[in-house]
């Protein structure tokens, strides 16, 4: 390793006084003028990643859904997946070392994880359309070079578009070809077939209005337009040709305010979606003929998904268990719905995509979203194979199509990471096959009136959580303190966690009526500021 260059192109990247930063779920985030630094230094990590598993690695760079003067980066393992949480470990350590402990801090990595330095290491880079994001690759380009790493630079992609490739690149092609065209054609080529097995393909073409968030999700989705069959015609609003990423739009902006995002103009029982800035998150909704707004999240998508793909399973009459995966955060009446009505089992794990994803691989069909909008299906390696045996040799007439449709849906499932592309061909496939409405589709079940709030504290730690965030086991009396608190209300619940980023604790609660719901959001924060250390004026109601 040639630690006089690593010193030369390290000082051109210098990290700030006093800048410390943490490897989340999200990789790394903050405003884009800090991260320059950050950058580099994960082109250098990734080289030694790719190393030590001999594949290759990917970087995005991207701050999904934060405002537009942000930034961020993230790591993608072999297969598509997160990075590994040991190696998030080494991330955080890298980008908070002084300049002088870099060398030091480089060869702990090598030894504890035996990085093999004689391996060639490989990196695929992507970015989102914010304004920094092409500096900031630069210098992750930087990082891969001194290293003597190679790369390959797809420029603007979606999220999801680089976990595809580097899922592609590690399979040597099994999942697919490691191009854009290779994911437009497989994703086109899978709904195309689902669409024509529809009712009433051919005659009505299937309108859709998609808020793009002004992002990278517009670019792709013009560039994906050609390839879909001719039935189905999007219509894209927030294109980012005028106003900026994520403001006022976007799927995080339309669940959190419940209401259309900017520059969508919605006339009754249309069908609209929003993705978010890195299009791996979507949200559909509509207004009613009373112009009522109503949002169909996450938790509406996993349960239309389920419902499809559990009807498929039993008509190829095999004995493969699905399940549903939620967080404490999806609505009671989804869990309820699920485990009652549909007979399939929900487990609850902790809040974040990699605790989401890495239950639903213990499935043959593992189905996991959350209430935001970020979610998608997982086939197991013996389901997938079965149903593909199935499709092709299954002498039962409907058994075969059946196994064809499942097939159909594997290949149009990003099974890498949830996105929006691939999930909104999903559902539009699926409502075209049911022959259902965005209405009925709503109408599955009533959402439980839930209130979302935080309070501030002075050190998020003295909260700590059990049974998958849904109890808390300090301070002492919080929790007794819950429990009194929900017996108040009908078909209530309530959970507290702090946030993985401030310190801030986060309060959850449903009720059956929505001042219900406030007001036992509002008796657990005043719970949380007496009893957890809050600070500043008591929460009012």
């Amino acid at each position: 390793m040639d630690f006089e260059a690593l010193k030369k192109y390290s000082a051109l990247h210098p990290k700030p006084a006093g800048l410390t930063l943490q490897y989340g779920t999200a990789g790394f985030r903050t405003q884009a003028e800090q991260l320059d630094h950050v950058m580099f230094r994960m082109g250098l990590l990734a080289v030694l990643r790719s190393k030590a598993v001999a594949s290759t690695i990917g970087i995005m760079v991207t701050a999904s859904h934060n405002p537009e003067e942000d930034n961020g980066v993230k790591l993608v393992d072999p297969l598509g997946e997160m990075l590994h949480p040991s190696w998030e470990e080494y991330a955080t350590q890298l980008a908070n070392a002084e300049e002088q402990e870099l060398q030091q801090i480089i060869t702990e990595i090598c030894q504890k994880a035996a990085v093999n330095q004689h391996k060639d290491a490989s990196v695929f880079i992507g970015r989102d359309t914010r304004p920094s994001s092409e500096k900031l690759s630069q210098s992750v380009i930087d990082g891969i070079s001194v290293l003597g790493g190679q790369y390959h630079d797809y420029g603007l992609v979606t999220t999801p578009q680089l976990h595809y490739m580097v899922c592609c690149q590690n399979t040597r092609g099994q999942y697919g070809k490691a191009t854009l065209e290779g994911y437009y054609e497989k994703l086109s080529k899978a709904f195309t077939e689902l669409i024509k097995r529809s009712p009433s393909s051919g005659e009505s073409r299937r309108h859709l209005k998609i808020d793009c968030a002004n992002g990278i999700g517009a670019l792709k989705l013009s560039e994906m337009e050609p390839y879909f069959p001719k039935e189905v015609l999007i219509h894209l609003y927030n294109d980012g040709t005028k106003e900026k990423l994520n403001h006022l739009c976007g799927a995080d902006f339309v669940k959190v305010h419940q209401k259309p995002p900017r520059g969508l103009d919605m006339k009754p029982n249309e069908r609209c979606c929003s993705f978010d800035g890195d299009a791996d998150r979507i949200v559909y909704y509509y207004k009613d003929e009373t112009g009522h707004f109503h949002l169909v999240d996450g938790d509406k998508i996993a349960t239309l998904i389920s419902i499809f793909l559990k009807e498929l399973l039993a008509k190829v009459g095999q004995t493969l268990k699905m399940a549903v995966v939620q967080t404490a955060y999806a609505n009671g009446s989804s869990t309820r719905y699920l485990e009652e009505t549909l007979k399939v089992p929900v487990h609850c794990v902790k809040t974040g995509v990699k605790h989401l994803h890495h239950k639903a691989q213990e499935f043959d069909v593992g189905v996991y979203f959350e209430a935001n909008g970020h979610g998608t299906v997982l086939f197991s390696k013996a389901a997938e194979t079965k149903i593909r045996q199935l499709a092709k040799e299954e002498r039962d007439d409907e058994k075969r199509e059946a196994a064809k449709v499942l097939e159909n849906m594997i290949d149009l499932i990003n099974q890498t990471v949830g996105d929006a592309v691939s999930d909104m061909l999903v559902i539009e496939a699926i409502l075209a096959l049911k022959g259902l409405t965005v209405q009925q589709w709503d109408a599955l079940y009533t959402d439980l009136p839930n209130r979302l709030l935080k309070v501030q504290v002075a050190d998020r730690r003295v909260i700590d959580t059990t049974d998958a965030e849904r109890r808390a086991v300090t301070p002492p009396g919080l929790q007794e303190k819950i429990d009194t608190l929900v017996k108040k209300y009908k078909l209530s619940r309530a959970f507290v966690r702090p946030s993985g980023t401030e310190d801030v604790v986060r309060i959850y609660a449903e009720a059956d009526t929505q001042e219900n719901a406030d007001a036992l959001a509002h008796e657990v924060s005043l719970a949380v500021y007496h009893l957890a250390g809050g600070k500043g004026t008591p929460p009012q109601p």
